[in-house]
């Protein structure tokens, strides 16, 4: 599998190769990235044939297969559409686009193109959530709440190394995105009832820095989100589901009880980077010829909430 990583130099383009340097009979032929000097010393330092500021360059290639997009958001929904239309298969870094329009197109490509086109939807592939997902499936537990918060010190345009970002991040269309779709996934239900606020946007940034939201299922799960980019204080997005037959709290890969007694993980999955399990996910399903945990197709309701929610707060 010939992989063309987009956005390489950046810091989740650079967990990816990290990631696909762990998968067996895969090679990254092509990356892309802004400045041609910056990319083409990256590829040389990291052993690889071609490097380019052009997508569309790499895309004409006829050593790569399918394409991982680990660029800004803003960039998603026409770059993954000009993957599909080449004829190869994409990864869009999450999230997959930050508007339903967007969003509806894609699906709407892949399904005109047939190539596997999936989100990079984290959540739904760390052990902690497969271990729970596989006790909700197996109906030994049904979730009451999950009760999660998303916090970072974010006052400044600064990416995961603190470097400063081309484009601004975003706590809906991005951060949000995650656990809007890791409930639905968990749940398997849809949204049924949606309430949410904002506090003041940043006036450079031009986006709120706190937020809170509430969605209800059908059957009564409820998710209570609280999202900050003002949390001077523990990063990351800690997960508490509570549920009929117990609470388990949920830390990166890491998961407790209730009362913070540890999980065994270990039989979940072939390892504990996330990252690593949606590359292999991708390049898993593109050989079967089926379509992935996280396709496009999957995660596009929960698109369809982040609209709802976005309504509710711009009214």
């Amino acid at each position: 599998m010939r992989i063309c990583v987009a956005g390489a130099a950046g810091a989740f383009g650079m967990k990816h190769l990290d990631a696909l340097a762990q998968i067996d009979g895969v090679e990254v032929t092509s990356v892309v990235g802004r400045k041609q000097a910056t990319i083409k010393a990256f590829a040389a330092e990291r052993g690889i044939g071609h490097a380019t500021t052009d997508l569309g360059e790499s895309l004409a290639r006829d050593d790569v297969d399918a394409v991982i997009l680990s660029t800004p958001t803003q960039m998603h929904a026409a770059q993954a559409i000009q993957c599909m239309k080449a004829g190869k298969h994409v990864l869009v870094e999450i999230p997959m686009a930050d508007s339903i329009a967007d969003s509806r197109e894609m699906v709407r490509v892949q399904a005109e193109t047939g190539m596997t086109a999936m989100a990079g939807h984290v959540r739904r592939f760390n052990p902690s959530h497969q271990w729970l997902h596989n006790k909700i499936t197996a109906g030994e537990i049904k979730i009451q709440q999950m009760d999660v918060q998303t916090y970072f010190f974010r006052r400044k345009n600064i990416n995961a190394k603190g470097d400063p970002r081309s484009w601004t991040d975003h706590l809906l269309w991005h951060h949000a995105a995650h656990t809007v779709d890791l409930f639905m996934h968990q749940t398997g239900e849809d949204v049924s009832e949606v309430y949410a606020v904002q506090g003041p946007k940043h006036p450079e940034l031009g986006i709120a820095l706190d937020m809170s939201i509430i969605l209800k299922t059908p059957s009564g799960a409820l998710c209570t989100l609280s999202l900050s980019f003002n949390n001077d204080g523990p990063l990351g997005t800690f997960f508490r589901y509570i549920c009929d037959n117990g609470t388990w709290i949920a830390r990166y890969d890491d998961l407790v009880d209730g009362r913070e007694q540890p999980i065994d993980l270990s039989d979940v999955a072939v390892s504990s980077n996330g990252i690593e399990l949606i590359d292999r996910e991708f390049i898993t399903a593109i050989r079967e010829g089926r379509e992935p945990n996280g396709s496009l197709r999957q995660c596009l309701p929960a698109m369809e909430v982040l609209q709802r929610v976005e309504q509710m707060m711009s009214a």
